[in-house]
């Protein structure tokens, strides 16, 4: 069954990033799309051929105020088409939005109204009340860097099929410590390091040239066919574990740039080649 997120929540409360993350996880996104376009919105994308999956849709403040009580009734109208619908509404204590404002100087949705941003939040939280009342799932970003948001909605709402396991690859650098709910840790400093070259240097494992370099690397390929026979022996099995609805596979390097984020892209690429259809990637220095 088709899948459709609302993503809503307050200005400033990380709602662009979870955007950008569904995106990354293959959702078909659109930003600020007009409430009462909803249901012509999902007709039209899932009429079409090779239609996507996945969708999702920000909604906010931004919208005319009237067209927001109505947003039950469209999600019916959207259930009603076989998709199914869920409402993700992402919130911030008062004194964090108004830091990031501050910190970022962009102006607040509502401040055209002649309202002090103080005022423009308490409008919008009050606005938008009746959508957090109805959500399926409430995140309070607060205490969340852009990285923890990122991996909470990749986690959350990105890799959590009931019923399912799905792979999230994740690469780090071991400096800043190993991610705390990582289930399989693999360490690449043992592996010939990019860094060293001028010319790799300032590029990422994401990149060809990089990319290149650690596959003519002889250790590099023994490292990448051994890790890809202990992941295909034993991911399987965690299948059966229905407590769980994820599984972290984190490479790490001393810097967190080259080597890991090419094992993370490579290992994930092989695991979809395997079959997996939830697989996801995190580069956590780098994103």
């Amino acid at each position: 069954m088709p899948t459709l997120v609302i993503v809503s929540g307050m200005s400033g409360s990380g709602k662009s990033v979870a955007l950008n993350t569904f995106e990354d996880l293959g959702y078909y996104c659109v930003d600020n799309l007009p409430a009462e376009l909803l249901t012509q919105f999902v007709q039209s994308v899932t009429g079409a051929e090779n239609a996507p999956s996945k969708l999702a849709v920000g909604i906010d403040v931004r919208n005319r105020h009237s067209d927001l009580a109505n947003i039950p009734e469209w999600l019916s109208a959207v259930g009603a088409l076989g998709l199914d619908p869920r409402l993700v509404f992402f919130e911030s204590r008062d004194e964090a939005l108004l830091k990031r404002y501050a910190d970022t100087r962009r102006r607040h949705p509502l401040s055209q109204l002649g309202l002090t941003l103080a005022d423009s939040i308490s409008l919008e939280r009050q606005v938008l009340k009746p959508l957090r009342q109805i959500a399926d799932f409430v995140l309070d970003t607060s205490d969340l860097n852009v990285h923890q948001l990122r991996r909470h909605v990749t986690t959350e709402f990105g890799l959590s099929d009931e019923g399912t396991v799905s792979l999230l690859f994740e690469s780090f650098a071991y400096r800043h410590g190993v991610p705390a709910d990582a289930d399989f840790v693999f360490d690449a400093r043992c592996l010939p390091n990019p860094h060293w070259n001028a010319t790799l240097r300032p590029l990422s494992g994401r990149d060809h040239a990089v990319g290149e370099f650690l596959h003519a690397q002889p250790d590099v390929g023994e490292y990448v066919d051994q890790i890809s026979q202990f992941l295909d022996t034993w991911l399987p099995r965690l299948k059966s574990d229905s407590s769980r609805s994820y599984v972290t596979v984190a490479f790490g390097c001393t810097g967190g740039r080259h080597r890991s984020v090419y094992l993370a892209e490579r290992l994930a690429q092989h695991a979809r080649e395997q079959g997996w259809d939830e697989v996801a990637v995190h580069h956590r220095e780098l994103d």
